[in-house]
């Protein structure tokens, strides 16, 4: 098991976040940009996929909807603005219920050394306002969830 995320606040208006998994660059790549393999690892367990799309190339549309047990749908979409296999993917982002405060820049940034692959996430807000309140809500302990499904995802998958 790998340690969990760590957060950084590099500027006042960016949440950077930080993951390790024990996989190649090549593999983790996948995990991101694959539907079939984001619906295994992305989100909380006990939510399903209603809709998973996303179209890996610059100017590539992606759309991700997800129910929880109770019935309530969340939604986002965005826009691929750059991507180089393994190591770099820019997305636009927008909730549907817009708790962000306006549509923010996501960034990943993944690189490989002695088969460990480093993944950095950059969201960039619109307003500092928007990155506080972000920031104030359990964002961080979802995304760990989803990371350590990854962790699973990763541990199953042969390496190529």
């Amino acid at each position: 098991m790998m340690p969990p995320l760590t957060i950084a606040l590099p500027s006042d208006r960016e949440i950077e976040v930080t993951r390790t998994f024990r996989a190649p660059v090549d593999l983790v790549f996948d995990c991101w940009t694959v539907p079939a393999l984001i619906k295994r690892w992305l989100g909380f367990a006990d939510w399903t996929f209603v809709t998973c799309e996303f179209d890996a190339r610059v100017g590539g549309k992606w759309r991700f909807v997800t129910r929880s047990p109770n019935g309530f749908e969340m939604g986002s979409g965005g826009e691929v603005l750059e991507i180089t296999r393994p190591d770099w993917i820019k997305t636009s982002e927008l909730y549907d219920q817009d708790w962000t405060g306006g549509q923010t820049i996501v960034t990943n940034r993944l690189a490989e050394k002695a088969g460990v692959t480093t993944s950095v996430v950059t969201i960039l807000y619109p307003t500092k306002e928007a990155r506080d309140g972000a920031r104030a809500t359990p964002m961080a302990d979802g995304m760990e969830t989803g990371f350590k499904r990854l962790e699973e995802l990763l541990a199953e998958m042969p390496a190529y």
